[in-house]
Protein backbone atom coordinates (compact mmCIF):
# COMPACT_ATOMS: atom_id res chain seq x y z
CA UNK A 1 0.00 0.00 0.00
CA UNK A 2 1.38 3.62 -1.07
CA UNK A 3 0.59 6.34 1.33
CA UNK A 4 1.31 10.17 0.49
CA UNK A 5 1.91 12.77 2.95
CA UNK A 6 3.87 16.07 3.29
CA UNK A 7 7.47 16.21 3.06
CA UNK A 8 10.41 16.63 3.87
CA UNK A 9 11.77 14.32 6.67
CA UNK A 10 10.71 14.71 10.42
CA UNK A 11 7.69 17.20 9.62
CA UNK A 12 4.78 16.60 11.85
CA UNK A 13 2.87 15.16 8.84
CA UNK A 14 5.57 12.24 8.64
CA UNK A 15 5.15 11.76 11.98
CA UNK A 16 1.38 11.51 11.79
CA UNK A 17 1.51 9.19 8.95
CA UNK A 18 3.86 6.97 10.69
CA UNK A 19 1.74 6.49 14.10
CA UNK A 20 -1.21 6.43 11.79
CA UNK A 21 -0.17 3.51 10.02
CA UNK A 22 1.87 1.84 12.26
CA UNK A 23 2.16 -1.88 12.10
CA UNK A 24 1.02 -2.09 8.26
CA UNK A 25 3.16 -2.83 5.22
CA UNK A 26 3.65 0.76 3.74
CA UNK A 27 5.33 2.37 1.10
CA UNK A 28 5.39 5.82 1.93
CA UNK A 29 5.63 8.89 -0.72
CA UNK A 30 7.05 12.46 0.53
CA UNK A 31 5.35 15.30 -1.75
CA UNK A 32 6.16 19.12 -1.59
CA UNK A 33 2.53 20.49 -1.32
CA UNK A 34 -0.89 19.45 0.21
CA UNK A 35 -2.58 19.52 -3.01
CA UNK A 36 0.04 17.53 -4.45
CA UNK A 37 -0.95 14.71 -1.45
CA UNK A 38 -4.71 15.07 -2.52
CA UNK A 39 -3.71 14.86 -6.44
CA UNK A 40 -1.70 11.55 -5.80
CA UNK A 41 -4.91 9.89 -4.45
CA UNK A 42 -7.15 11.14 -6.79
CA UNK A 43 -4.61 10.41 -10.24
CA UNK A 44 -4.05 6.46 -8.56
CA UNK A 45 -0.32 7.20 -7.82
CA UNK A 46 -0.93 6.50 -4.22
CA UNK A 47 -3.53 4.24 -2.28
CA UNK A 48 -4.24 6.54 0.38
CA UNK A 49 -3.04 9.87 1.71
CA UNK A 50 -3.03 12.06 5.05
CA UNK A 51 -3.07 15.98 5.21
CA UNK A 52 -3.34 18.24 8.21
CA UNK A 53 -6.77 19.75 8.19
CA UNK A 54 -7.13 21.83 11.39
CA UNK A 55 -4.48 23.08 14.49
CA UNK A 56 -6.22 24.33 17.83
CA UNK A 57 -4.77 27.03 17.79
CA UNK A 58 -4.21 27.95 13.48
CA UNK A 59 -7.81 26.81 12.75
CA UNK A 60 -8.91 25.25 9.49
CA UNK A 61 -6.48 24.61 6.78
CA UNK A 62 -7.87 26.17 3.80
CA UNK A 63 -5.41 24.42 1.48
CA UNK A 64 -6.80 21.05 1.94
CA UNK A 65 -10.17 21.24 1.95
CA UNK A 66 -9.98 23.75 -1.31
CA UNK A 67 -8.02 20.15 -2.62
CA UNK A 68 -10.63 17.83 -1.04
CA UNK A 69 -13.27 19.72 -2.97
CA UNK A 70 -11.55 19.66 -6.68
CA UNK A 71 -11.37 15.56 -6.63
CA UNK A 72 -14.79 13.87 -6.09
CA UNK A 73 -13.34 10.56 -5.96
CA UNK A 74 -11.14 11.17 -3.08
CA UNK A 75 -13.43 10.16 0.33
CA UNK A 76 -12.28 10.85 4.18
CA UNK A 77 -11.79 7.34 5.58
CA UNK A 78 -10.21 8.25 8.90
CA UNK A 79 -9.09 11.40 11.41
CA UNK A 80 -5.60 11.15 13.42
CA UNK A 81 -5.32 13.99 16.49
CA UNK A 82 -1.79 14.50 16.49
CA UNK A 83 -0.48 16.20 19.78
CA UNK A 84 1.99 18.96 19.11
CA UNK A 85 5.15 19.60 20.53
CA UNK A 86 7.58 22.32 19.73
CA UNK A 87 11.26 22.98 20.11
CA UNK A 88 13.91 25.22 19.42
CA UNK A 89 16.85 23.83 17.75
CA UNK A 90 20.60 25.55 17.57
CA UNK A 91 23.68 24.42 16.80
CA UNK A 92 26.13 23.92 19.53
CA UNK A 93 27.33 26.67 21.73
CA UNK A 94 24.54 28.98 20.77
CA UNK A 95 22.67 30.72 24.03
CA UNK A 96 19.46 31.17 24.16
CA UNK A 97 20.36 35.01 25.36
CA UNK A 98 22.26 35.34 21.99
CA UNK A 99 19.46 34.36 19.59
CA UNK A 100 18.60 37.04 17.05
CA UNK A 101 16.60 35.11 14.43
CA UNK A 102 13.91 32.31 14.82
CA UNK A 103 13.54 29.86 11.54
CA UNK A 104 9.94 28.05 10.56
CA UNK A 105 7.08 28.49 8.86
CA UNK A 106 4.37 30.96 9.75
CA UNK A 107 1.95 28.12 11.18
CA UNK A 108 4.50 27.28 14.16
CA UNK A 109 5.23 31.03 14.63
CA UNK A 110 1.53 31.32 15.14
CA UNK A 111 1.41 28.23 17.64
CA UNK A 112 4.61 29.87 19.50
CA UNK A 113 3.93 33.87 19.18
CA UNK A 114 3.81 34.46 22.94
CA UNK A 115 7.24 32.90 23.18
CA UNK A 116 9.08 34.25 20.12
CA UNK A 117 7.68 37.62 21.63
CA UNK A 118 9.64 36.82 25.21
CA UNK A 119 12.31 35.69 23.20
CA UNK A 120 12.65 38.94 21.28
CA UNK A 121 13.71 37.17 18.10
CA UNK A 122 12.80 37.83 14.25
CA UNK A 123 10.79 35.50 12.84
CA UNK A 124 12.53 34.46 9.34
CA UNK A 125 10.22 31.98 7.28
CA UNK A 126 10.86 28.84 5.43
CA UNK A 127 8.75 26.21 3.57
CA UNK A 128 9.02 23.51 6.05
CA UNK A 129 10.28 23.46 9.55
CA UNK A 130 12.46 20.61 8.55
CA UNK A 131 14.27 23.16 5.83
CA UNK A 132 14.26 25.77 8.53
CA UNK A 133 15.82 23.38 11.09
CA UNK A 134 18.20 21.92 7.66
CA UNK A 135 19.41 25.53 7.04
CA UNK A 136 20.77 26.43 10.88
CA UNK A 137 22.64 23.41 11.04
CA UNK A 138 24.32 24.35 7.56
CA UNK A 139 24.75 28.16 8.55
CA UNK A 140 26.78 27.28 11.81
CA UNK A 141 25.59 30.18 13.15
CA UNK A 142 25.50 30.68 16.76
CA UNK A 143 22.64 33.53 16.85
CA UNK A 144 19.68 31.53 15.24
CA UNK A 145 17.07 29.11 15.70
CA UNK A 146 14.43 27.07 14.31
CA UNK A 147 11.55 25.57 16.33
CA UNK A 148 10.00 22.82 15.12
CA UNK A 149 9.22 18.42 16.55
CA UNK A 150 12.20 17.22 18.58
CA UNK A 151 13.09 14.29 15.53
CA UNK A 152 14.41 17.68 13.87
CA UNK A 153 17.73 17.71 16.51
CA UNK A 154 18.43 14.08 15.99
CA UNK A 155 18.39 14.49 12.05
CA UNK A 156 20.01 17.53 11.81
CA UNK A 157 22.50 16.88 15.24
CA UNK A 158 21.40 20.42 16.67
CA UNK A 159 20.42 20.90 20.19
CA UNK A 160 17.30 21.02 22.08
CA UNK A 161 18.00 24.89 24.16
CA UNK A 162 14.39 24.99 25.43
CA UNK A 163 11.38 22.36 25.15
CA UNK A 164 7.51 22.64 24.76
CA UNK A 165 7.34 27.00 23.64
CA UNK A 166 4.10 26.14 21.83
CA UNK A 167 1.87 28.49 23.75
CA UNK A 168 -0.95 25.91 24.84
CA UNK A 169 0.62 22.95 26.57
CA UNK A 170 -2.82 20.94 24.64
CA UNK A 171 -2.09 22.00 20.96
CA UNK A 172 -2.55 19.42 18.59
CA UNK A 173 -3.40 19.16 14.46
CA UNK A 174 -6.10 17.22 13.13
CA UNK A 175 -5.39 14.96 10.17
CA UNK A 176 -7.35 13.30 7.72
CA UNK A 177 -6.59 9.70 5.84
CA UNK A 178 -8.25 9.73 2.41
CA UNK A 179 -8.41 7.20 0.04
CA UNK A 180 -10.91 6.50 -2.91
CA UNK A 181 -13.20 4.24 -1.14
CA UNK A 182 -16.01 5.05 1.26
CA UNK A 183 -16.42 3.60 4.12
CA UNK A 184 -18.75 0.88 4.51
CA UNK A 185 -19.73 0.77 8.08
CA UNK A 186 -23.10 1.76 9.02
CA UNK A 187 -22.15 3.62 12.46
CA UNK A 188 -19.42 5.48 12.24
CA UNK A 189 -18.22 8.25 15.07
CA UNK A 190 -18.00 11.02 12.43
CA UNK A 191 -19.34 12.06 8.93
CA UNK A 192 -18.70 15.29 6.44
CA UNK A 193 -20.11 16.83 3.47
CA UNK A 194 -20.20 20.14 1.72
CA UNK A 195 -23.33 21.71 0.57
CA UNK A 196 -23.73 24.21 -2.27
CA UNK A 197 -27.00 26.14 -1.63
CA UNK A 198 -29.21 26.05 -4.81
CA UNK A 199 -29.21 29.95 -4.14
CA UNK A 200 -28.17 33.08 -2.24
CA UNK A 201 -30.71 34.10 -0.15
CA UNK A 202 -30.92 36.03 3.65
CA UNK A 203 -31.24 32.82 6.16
CA UNK A 204 -30.06 30.30 3.54
CA UNK A 205 -27.51 28.55 6.21
CA UNK A 206 -30.12 29.20 9.12
CA UNK A 207 -32.61 27.29 6.59
CA UNK A 208 -29.87 24.62 6.29
CA UNK A 209 -29.04 24.19 9.50
CA UNK A 210 -32.70 23.87 11.13
CA UNK A 211 -32.97 20.68 8.72
CA UNK A 212 -30.09 18.98 10.75
CA UNK A 213 -31.67 20.18 14.05
CA UNK A 214 -35.08 18.98 13.45
CA UNK A 215 -33.01 15.50 12.18
CA UNK A 216 -31.27 15.66 15.91
CA UNK A 217 -27.94 15.55 13.84
CA UNK A 218 -25.30 17.31 15.67
CA UNK A 219 -23.01 19.59 14.13
CA UNK A 220 -19.14 19.82 15.31
CA UNK A 221 -17.63 22.11 12.45
CA UNK A 222 -19.11 24.43 9.97
CA UNK A 223 -17.06 26.02 7.45
CA UNK A 224 -17.65 28.10 4.43
CA UNK A 225 -15.65 28.39 1.30
CA UNK A 226 -16.25 30.72 -1.91
CA UNK A 227 -17.99 28.41 -5.09
CA UNK A 228 -15.55 30.11 -7.48
CA UNK A 229 -18.51 30.60 -9.33
CA UNK A 230 -19.92 34.66 -8.62
CA UNK A 231 -18.34 36.69 -6.17
CA UNK A 232 -20.21 36.61 -2.75
CA UNK A 233 -21.48 32.82 -3.33
CA UNK A 234 -20.58 30.30 -0.44
CA UNK A 235 -20.34 26.92 0.19
CA UNK A 236 -20.68 25.21 3.51
CA UNK A 237 -18.68 22.52 4.88
CA UNK A 238 -20.58 20.75 7.40
CA UNK A 239 -19.05 17.91 10.28
CA UNK A 240 -21.82 15.56 12.29
CA UNK A 241 -20.53 13.56 15.26
CA UNK A 242 -21.98 11.73 17.99
CA UNK A 243 -22.21 8.52 16.01
CA UNK A 244 -25.07 10.30 13.63
CA UNK A 245 -26.35 6.94 12.00
CA UNK A 246 -26.50 5.91 8.42
CA UNK A 247 -30.15 6.34 8.25
CA UNK A 248 -30.66 9.87 9.76
CA UNK A 249 -27.80 11.07 7.86
CA UNK A 250 -29.16 9.86 4.51
CA UNK A 251 -32.52 11.11 5.38
CA UNK A 252 -30.77 14.75 5.58
CA UNK A 253 -28.95 14.47 2.07
CA UNK A 254 -32.77 13.76 0.95
CA UNK A 255 -34.19 16.62 1.91
CA UNK A 256 -31.62 18.66 0.89
CA UNK A 257 -31.50 17.43 -2.45
CA UNK A 258 -35.69 17.65 -3.01
CA UNK A 259 -34.90 21.15 -1.49
CA UNK A 260 -32.41 21.97 -4.70
CA UNK A 261 -29.63 22.37 -2.75
CA UNK A 262 -26.11 20.37 -3.91
CA UNK A 263 -25.15 18.62 -1.77
CA UNK A 264 -21.97 15.63 -1.20
CA UNK A 265 -20.55 13.36 1.35
CA UNK A 266 -16.98 14.05 1.70
CA UNK A 267 -16.47 10.57 4.09
CA UNK A 268 -17.52 8.94 6.78
CA UNK A 269 -15.11 8.12 9.27
CA UNK A 270 -13.65 7.43 13.06
CA UNK A 271 -11.23 9.52 15.05
CA UNK A 272 -8.02 7.94 16.05
CA UNK A 273 -4.98 9.53 18.45
CA UNK A 274 -2.12 7.74 19.51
Amino acid sequence: MKVAYLGPQGTFSEEAAYRYFEGEHVQFVRCDSIPEVIEAVGEHRVDKGIAPLENMMEGTINMTIDSLLSYKNVLIEGEFLLPVSLHLLANENTARSTIQEVWSIPPIFTQSRQYIRRLGARCVNYDSSASAASQVKRSGRTDVAAIGPALLAELYDLHILESNVEDHPDNETRFIVMSREEVNEQQCEKAMFVITPNEEYPGVLSAILNIFSALSINLSWIESRPTARKLGTYRFILESDRNCDFETLNKAITILTTLGHEIRLLGRYDSRQK
